[in-house]
């Protein structure tokens, strides 16, 4: 069960160059991220317009989830071959179709909504762009910062949190649509323009399939997976049903509950580099370890849902900044045991199970509420999995140990 590292180290680059780059990716996250997250602020006032259910709801929150998720899949195959250079301006131009049909007519019923969401999921794709990108541009001893760095683009959901209900508001349900297209395009332009990959860096021209299957061997793909379905899985849950659960669980106004899930997503956003930068001087195991079992406490705590304040305010707020520091440990973890020439496809699968891993949460939270008016066994079984997560990094650090 230990891993090994890679030894893999990339061509010489200029520093500014390659902070640039970082730079590029991680505002090339951000923005798919924007666009990947637009309905979930809105979900209570579809759900009030259209009249539909709770388990209904979290479907349409679901679904532009796991299509981003499985998406990461065949993208992060398509980086290896391709590379970002070309995959990040084509799938930011490919998200803004699903973005201007939501905005302009795709939000008159729940049909077109699941349509639409199905196709905006192509934004949640672009993670398996930035990862093998970033990951060539610098070399071992760096990647978990830089890693972490690039995740910081998953606050592109707190952008979406902090801004969609108060344009709506404003202006009418198109406008954050349409903003969030033209900058998607704006990007697009801007990553065509100035955005390199790694010098030296050798195309893949085996097929995908053989490339997937090889990936597939590795004991780093499933144990990562399984990490990050948790950690990475645990944070999308939360900020697409954050707000949903604060309205109902704590009868908080809709702009209320969307600025407390941006709150949240904020610090998952501020730690994740923090659990990459840990992780380049501790064993990324070591990192894992602690912020999981901080997770089991402060979900066991909200099981119980106790009063929002303080209680359930640092509960939360505790669980945002160890499922952030969490993630970033684990690709901190692909880093260094991946081969170069596989990262993509390994961020690919990884990056499913975590996208994977935020879609099953607000469905049992649906049925959990629709069947027991109490979303306390939700938490209890997110308290259960992370103790379980935890004793499994124990046994790959010591495994690790071993091998060093």
């Amino acid at each position: 069960m230990g891993v090994t590292a890679a030894t893999a180290q990339p061509p010489p680059a200029r520093t500014g160059q390659r902070w640039l780059v970082l730079a590029l990716a991680t505002l090339g996250f951000a923005v798919n991220f924007w666009a990947w997250a637009l309905l979930s602020p809105l979900g209570p006032l579809f759900k009030d317009e259209l009249g539909i259910s709770s388990f209904q709801q979290a479907l349409l929150l679901a679904v532009p989830v796991v299509v981003g998720s499985l998406g990461r899949i065949p993208v992060g195959a398509l980086t290896d071959r391709f590379g970002g250079r070309v995959m990040f301006p084509l799938v930011s131009a490919a998200t803004i179709v699903p973005v201007l049909v939501l905005g302009l007519v795709g939000h008159g019923s729940l049909a077109t909504l699941l349509c639409g969401g199905f196709f905006l999921g192509i934004g949640g794709t672009a993670f398996a762009i930035g990862v093998p990108l970033v990951n060539g541009w610098f070399p071992p001893h760096q990647r978990g910062l830089a890693l972490g760095v690039f995740g910081v683009g998953m606050g592109g959901t707190a952008i979406s949190a902090l801004t969609t209900v108060p344009m709506v508001k404003a202006a009418g349900v198109p406008t954050p649509f349409l903003i969030t297209a033209a900058v998607l395009a704006a990007y697009a332009v801007v990553a065509a323009l100035l955005l390199r990959d790694p010098p030296g860096r050798e195309r893949v021209a085996a097929p995908m399939t053989r490339r997937l299957v090889a990936v597939l061997r590795l004991p780093i793909t499933w144990q990562a997976s399984a990490l990050y379905a948790l950690a990475f899985g645990g944070y999308v849950a939360f900020s697409v049903y954050l707000p949903t659960y604060l309205r109902t669980a704590y009868a908080l106004p809709q702009d209320d509950a969307a600025n407390r899930m941006a709150g949240f997503v904020v610090l998952a956003v501020l730690a994740r580099p923090l659990g990459g930068w840990l992780s380049d001087r501790l064993r990324p195991t070591r990192v894992l370890g602690g912020a999981l079992a901080v997770v089991v406490v402060a979900a066991a705590v909200q099981a119980f849902t106790p009063d929002l304040v303080p209680v359930g305010t640092v509960a939360f707020l505790t669980m945002a900044v160890a499922l952030g520091a969490a993630s970033g440990a684990v690709f901190a973890l692909v880093a260094m045991v991946t081969p170069t020439e596989q990262v993509g496809a390994v961020t690919g699968v990884v990056g499913a199970a975590g996208g994977l891993g935020g879609f099953l949460p607000p469905l049992l939270m649906g049925v959990f509420y629709g069947s027991l008016n109490d979303y306390g066994p939700g938490l209890a079984l997110l308290a259960v999995c992370a103790g379980l997560a935890t004793l499994f990094t124990a046994l790959l650090n010591r495994g690790s140990a071993r091998a060093a």
